[in-house]
């Protein structure tokens, strides 16, 4: 076991990781840790926004698909919020996408005239099914 001690700049504090990796040096060590914890946060953030309450299919397959779907709705989310003007908080343009869901509108534009109104939509004729 290594005890490995860095002095953090930001927090003016120092942390202490205990490690089995006897050959890696100490920084290298300390940056695996901060990565780690960044991907600790980030499915934080994907359980509290879009979690999966119950599976629809109990198969192994089926409970990855609603997985692997709720982390790609949680990146294209992630996406719109950096391409976005506005200052959003992850939390509230997941939930005004939530009131928008059967409203069109262009993803891309979207959160950054979020409050007017939607586009009208051209009324396409009804084709007619010719029956012989």
């Amino acid at each position: 076991m290594r005890r490995i001690e860095m002095w953090v700049e930001e927090k003016q504090e120092s942390m202490v990781f205990f490690t089995n990796h006897l050959k890696l040096a100490a920084y290298t060590i300390a940056a695996i840790y901060k990565d780690r914890w960044q991907v600790e946060l980030f499915f934080k953030a994907l359980k509290q926004s879009l979690p999966i309450r119950t599976f629809v299919g109990t198969s192994a397959n089926a409970v990855m698909i609603q997985i692997w779907t709720a982390l790609i709705a949680m990146l294209v989310v992630k996406y719109l919020q950096l391409r976005s003007t506005f200052a959003w908080s992850l939390s509230n343009l997941i939930a005004l996408l939530r009131h928008q869901l059967f409203v069109y509108r262009d993803l891309m534009a979207w959160p950054n005239p979020p409050f007017q109104s939607p586009p009208e939509l051209l009324a396409v004729a009804q084709l007619s099914l010719a029956l012989a």
